[in-house]
């Protein structure tokens, strides 16, 4: 296999981990790759977007472009045509893919985080929220999801089965609580969508959010003494999903797992 040209295209990609992420898996199975941080801006997407179809053999998605990149696009695969959002594309065939679903359903499971016949809260109706409703659904779960913008749940619910809109956040008992509403990061460092009263009703807490690595959300589950899980796993996950496309492998979640371990020792050292 020549070398791959891959990249993470985003509004501001400019602090991305996705280089070292995808440059580590890639060096674990022994194939060549270059992998590009390509920020641009919402205005010059239009412009940008059929270039880099044409320079690179792939790219990964993130805000504000998983819908954007869609009508470039010949094909949608998977949860890509569920969730009508893309964060992989491959451009030899012009697919779209999203694999932030399968990477949070796996940041679960390796967690020891089985949702099946339980309650499950998500707080956030975006993007990953609906990905994260999803699959905690098709794993078994009976789903809540507060947005405080009420339609944004309310689509969400109509979409998925199993799936309910909650009009405000109540201190009500769930087995999990998950943060997919980005509040505790950037600008909103320090806050958290879910206050002890809620918190301190669950098993387990989860947070997409990577940095701070433990987040606010996170902070109050664990002085409730709960099991908590922050977004780093998931996105190691997702970009192995991803990997896996580019490189024409099948998923192996135990390799996952342990190129997951491996990696975070490293960036240890």
């Amino acid at each position: 296999m020549n070398e791959l040209k891959l990249a993470v295209v985003g509004k501001d990609v400019s602090k991305s981990v996705s280089p070292q992420i995808h440059g580590f898996i890639a060096k674990e199975y022994g194939i060549k790759i270059s992998y590009d941080k390509v920020s641009i801006s919402e205005n010059e997407f239009c412009d940008r977007i059929k270039t880099l179809l044409r320079e690179y053999d792939g790219f990964n998605v993130t805000i504000p472009f998983k819908l954007s990149v869609i009508p470039y696009l010949e094909t949608l695969c998977g949860d890509a045509r569920t969730f009508g959002a893309v964060n992989t594309v491959r451009t030899r065939d012009l697919t779209g893919y999203n694999t932030d679903g399968a990477g949070f359903a796996l940041m679960l499971k390796n967690n020891g985080a089985d949702v099946k016949g339980k309650n499950a809260l998500v707080i956030g109706a975006g993007g990953a929220g609906r990905s994260v409703a999803k699959k905690l659904a098709d794993a078994g779960a009976a789903v809540s999801v507060y947005d405080k913008n009420l339609k944004n749940a309310l689509n969400v619910a109509a979409e998925f089965e199993h799936v309910t809109a909650l009009d405000n956040l109540r201190a009500e008992p769930y087995y999990a609580v998950i943060n997919a509403s980005g509040v505790g990061m950037h600008s909103t460092e320090g806050v958290s969508p879910a206050d002890e009263r809620l918190l301190k009703l669950c098993e387990v807490a989860a947070d997409l959010i990577y940095v701070p690595a433990k987040s606010e959300f996170l902070s109050i589950a664990e002085r409730c003494g709960k099991k908590i899980i922050n977004g780093e796993a998931m996105l190691f996950y997702q970009a192995y999903y991803a990997d896996c496309i580019y490189f024409g492998l099948e998923p192996d979640e135990e390799r996952a797992k342990a190129l997951f371990e491996k990696f975070g020792e490293e960036c240890k050292k």
